[in-house]
């Protein structure tokens, strides 16, 4: 698949790179349909994140269609199938941030 990949700073490229496959339970793979860039991909972009790496994949906003859930993916949750739009803030829902609210 293509992805908008990090290569140095200032600088990105489209790149082939392995399809996503579901390494936790609870993940979900999510074949996305529209995107937009957002204010933090500028400090990864200018190099300001140091564990940034060379081939390191962009893009954290975004909707798309689910194409395949976790074994541990509650189905009144999720199901392939579904639309989504994932912001920002990324929620667990399970650690310590999460139980008190504070999911950014």
């Amino acid at each position: 698949m293509k992805a908008n990949c990090w290569t140095g700073r200032n600088s990105v490229e489209v790149q082939d790179v392995p399809e996503p496959s579901i390494l936790n339970s609870r993940d979900a793979i999510v074949k996305i349909t529209s995107t937009a860039i957002c204010g933090s991909d500028l400090h990864l972009l200018d190099g300001y994140v140091p564990t940034t790496e060379k081939g390191d994949i962009l893009g954290h906003e975004f909707m798309g269609e689910v194409v395949e859930v976790g074994p541990a993916v509650s189905d009144d949750k999720l199901r392939v199938g579904d639309r989504v739009v994932v912001p920002f803030p990324i929620a667990c829902g399970a650690c310590a941030s999460c139980c008190a609210e504070l999911y950014s």
